[in-house]
């Protein structure tokens, strides 16, 4: 069993859990009136997301997954994923499940250990929802496993100073005052539209390693693929953050916003790697202009290549 700091645990609250398995809060139920159609963006960014984040984990284990509503549903991956996350190992698993039985006893075994010994609260789950391969449900149990282990559970550095109250909070209030705790000059009220311009993705890489975007209050935010191209590709070449969702879909104005918490909950973890070409801010936004009709301060626009 993965083990934690209990007192770290005890913080946040775990009655935050909706009907798909997943965890939720007032903010999400304003977004029941959304698309809900098969294909809409939201969905696809979601299932990208999920798969990726599923994929990372399971990288050392010589496991892949390119079909996220069918691969889970003999139990192997499922059970390769959980033994990453948590530490522990399954012993007794059918390892050339053929038969249904066999499968659901699988993925059984893993739901089982789950509840019991990790402590989450699987909503509407059931082994069968696996096995059958039904899509809304598997991407409730995988948001689950991302909230506790990605968000929820770890310790992060720095967190004790906008936490002093001990206030018991949601894993989406964690992540939302870790990150604007962590940035100075910008400030996320939520992980959708405030991010689609890529200024905010290049105030966090920056404040995360300062120098490293430096100039992200200058950039156009008429470019947002561009920027958050930029502020990304920053952090995977230099911090170790992977893409889990990538660059059009974050400038996408209806991004998924447990795709973008996702991506996010990396950044608590990251660390600068050696060499990386950390930048003084140059701030050439305010330069002196004279000449006919001019006179005092103007905003230089500057172009970035």
């Amino acid at each position: 069993m993965s083990s934690f700091m209990d007192d770290n645990f005890d913080r946040y609250d775990y009655d935050y859990y909706d009907d798909e398995g997943g965890y939720t809060d007032e903010d999400e139920m304003l977004g029941a009136d959304r698309d809900l159609a098969e294909d809409a963006e939201w969905k696809i960014i979601q299932k990208n997301t999920f798969t990726r984040w599923v994929n990372e984990r399971l990288k050392d284990s010589n496991k892949y997954v390119t079909d996220l509503q069918c691969d889970l549903a003999d139990g192997l991956k499922l059970l390769a994923l959980v033994e990453t996350l948590s530490g522990h190992k399954f012993r007794h698993a059918n390892k050339r499940p053929t038969f249904r039985t066999q499968k659901l006893e699988n993925v059984t075994m893993t739901l089982k250990f789950l509840e019991e010994q990790e402590g989450l609260r699987l909503v509407n789950i059931d082994s069968s929802d696996i096995v059958d391969c039904k899509m809304k449900l598997i991407l409730g149990l995988i948001w689950t496993l991302i909230l506790h282990y990605s968000i929820a559970m770890p310790m992060w550095e720095g967190e004790d100073e906008y936490l002093k109250d001990g206030k018991v909070t949601t894993p989406r209030q964690r992540l939302m005052g870790w990150i604007n705790a962590k940035m100075s000059g910008k400030r996320v009220q939520n992980f959708t539209t405030d991010w689609n311009d890529g200024t905010a993705i290049g105030a966090l890489v920056d404040a995360c390693a300062p120098g490293l975007c430096p100039d992200w209050d200058a950039w156009d935010r008429g470019r947002p693929v561009e920027n958050c191209t930029e502020a990304m590709d920053a952090a995977e070449q230099w911090m170790d953050v992977p893409q889990l969702i990538r660059p059009e879909e974050m400038a996408n104005p209806r991004v998924d916003e447990k795709a973008m918490m996702t991506y996010l909950a990396q950044f608590p973890s990251a660390r600068l790697k050696p060499g990386a070409p950390l930048q003084p801010r140059t701030n050439p936004e305010r330069v002196r202009a004279y000449g006919p009709g001019e006179s005092g301060e103007v905003r230089r626009q500057t172009d970035r290549q």
